[in-house]
């Protein structure tokens, strides 16, 4: 049984569509969040974690102490060797964790249904080499990774910024954008920060929403469903795709 850890730091970003790729690929997900109730004391039991996104900022710790639990369980993670799937905040909570750095956007939010570009070593990860090289995302944040941690390889990039995609050591991935999303929770967002919903006039139409979010699960409902044979894989002390 393939058991992931899921951290769910905001009841606004639930696992989503993600969560029912995971489980169609044979996962079964322990949800927490963090917020409400404790962390598991140590990875013992879990083949992977997987740590969603939220409203606060990876270093907001003075209104959200509990992130620095989170941060250090990423780390614990990545020195274990344990699968690791973060998403927007959980990317940015991996970066803070293993050495890198994190800040308000300096170029303004990123918002809407837009291309991110694989880079060359994409080409041969596990996970990304199977992605087309200009694969739909869902971006909903205002911060940034503006620093890779020292020991993590870019994975892929967009214009305005370019750390969208990274691994740190052997299996830890984050990825700046959104791939859980419903057209519903995109809509919510949008209701509850105005401000960002504007800043791309057009882009969250509820038609365009509709038609990019099946566009969104051909490309990464089979990355989840790697990510999930990977943690079986590296659980059971198989190979079952090619680790790097």
């Amino acid at each position: 049984m393939t058991r992931l850890l899921v951290l769910q730091p905001d009841d606004n970003d639930p696992v989503g569509r993600l969560g029912d790729w995971l489980t169609g690929a044979g996962a079964v997900l322990d949800v927490v969040r963090p917020f409400a109730e404790p962390l598991p004391p140590t990875l013992d039991g879990y083949a992977g974690v997987v740590v969603m996104g939220g409203a606060m900022g990876a270093l907001d710790d003075v209104d959200h102490p509990w992130l620095a639990d989170v941060r250090k369980l990423l780390s614990h993670a990545v020195a274990k060797r344990v699968p690791t799937l973060a998403v927007c905040l959980g990317a940015q909570l991996l970066a803070a964790a293993t050495g890198g750095q994190v800040r308000r956007g300096a170029q303004g939010p990123e918002v809407g249904v837009l291309l991110v570009a694989k880079r060359d070593v994409a080409g041969r990860d596990p996970l990304f080499a199977d992605l087309p090289w200009t694969p739909d995302v869902l971006q909903f944040h205002r911060d940034e990774v503006a620093l890779l941690p020292p020991t993590a390889e870019l994975l892929a990039s967009s214009p305005k910024y370019p750390n969208q995609a990274f691994r740190v050591g052997e299996n830890a991935y984050g990825v700046q954008f959104h791939i859980e999303t419903t057209p519903e929770m995109v809509r919510r967002w949008a209701r509850d920060a105005p401000d960002l919903a504007a800043t791309r006039p057009g882009l969250l139409d509820a038609d365009r929403l509709d038609a990019a979010h099946e566009d969104l699960r051909e490309v990464w409902q089979p990355f989840a469903e790697r990510f999930a044979r990977l943690a079986a894989g590296v659980r059971s002390g198989r190979r079952d795709l090619p680790l790097v």
